[in-house]
């Protein structure tokens, strides 16, 4: 089918305006969370697998780094295994974590790393096990109410953060042209399998390997003011200008204070964007307006 005179010029000018942007992001890691509708809608998850391919061919080095908390939960229940959850963390006992390694580590990355390689990509798929890649520590959850005179440590079995990153592992997959995709589990000192918010992996990632952006892909349009609208160019200060004065609230913290952390530590921006939007990372990367919120380092 052929291209209108008009179809090709608005080609031409979407090109025109990608060309900067690729000349200034040449070699620079951009980690990028999938997560959220992007995971599980299939018109999504292959416009993603596409964008990240195009990245890596235009001479960008993408890291991804991928959540499954859905897919988790559906196994689960399949397998008749209860599900509970502290502070929106899953209680992960030893039946549980069995569970969410065979999902993140077996169904969900390797989905993502055929679908990037069947768009023309050469994707790795790994956990933090692989490599001694993520070296993690157990989470500890604390919790008081009012009534209570001191706080109370709640156990939730195998749940982790991230102690160090080993990037000697991914400097050597991103020097040999490979694309990473990386399930959130790690390891402890004692041989302990950890799962980890996928936010908090990637976060770390891309501060020890002081990437250019940090994007975690989400189910809302970007971070909104009190009146509903999206914003965007925020400093570091302005955000926990935002915190203090209750607009950014719930939820959404933890995603904001991951993206705060990442560009306090050298990252030179963080992104908000609405995974709901086919090849919503290109439109951020590639475009003047974006399909998000942006949170700049110190430049």
């Amino acid at each position: 089918m052929s291209l209108t005179r008009e179809s090709a010029m608005n080609v031409a000018q979407v090109l025109t305006e990608a060309l900067p942007y690729i000349q200034r992001f040449i070699g620079k890691t951009i980690v990028v969370k999938f997560g959220g509708n992007a995971m599980t809608d299939e018109n999504l998850k292959n416009s993603f697998a596409r964008d990240i391919v195009l990245m890596k061919l235009v001479g960008m080095n993408p890291i991804v780094v991928h959540g499954g908390g859905p897919q988790i939960g559906s196994l689960l229940e399949k397998l008749g295994i209860e599900t509970r959850f502290v502070n929106g963390m899953r209680v992960t006992n030893s039946e549980t974590m069995d569970v969410v390694e065979m999902v993140l580590g077996g169904t969900v990355n390797k989905q993502i790393v055929s679908n990037i390689n069947s768009n023309g990509g050469k994707a790795i798929g790994l956990t933090g096990k692989d490599g001694d890649l993520i070296r993690a520590k157990k989470l500890e959850v604390v919790q008081q109410t009012p009534e209570m005179l001191s706080p109370e440590i709640i156990d939730i079995g195998h749940v982790g953060e991230v102690e160090q990153v080993n990037s000697e592992v991914l400097e050597m997959l991103i020097s040999s042209d490979f694309i990473p995709v990386i399930a959130p589990l790690g390891v402890g000192i004692d041989g302990r399998s950890y799962n980890i918010n996928a936010d908090l992996v990637a976060g770390k990632v891309a501060e020890i390997l002081k990437a250019e952006k940090l994007m975690l892909l989400t189910n809302v349009a970007g971070l909104e003011d009190k009146d509903g609208d999206v914003m965007t160019g925020l400093s570091a200060q302005q955000v926990e200008s935002l915190i203090e004065d209750g607009t950014i609230y719930g939820g959404m913290l933890p995603k904001i204070d991951c993206a705060l952390k990442a560009v306090q530590a050298g990252v030179r921006s963080a992104h908000i964007i609405d995974g709901r939007v086919a090849h919503a990372v290109l439109l951020e990367i590639f475009t003047d307006e974006g399909v998000g919120t942006l949170i700049k380092g110190d430049i």
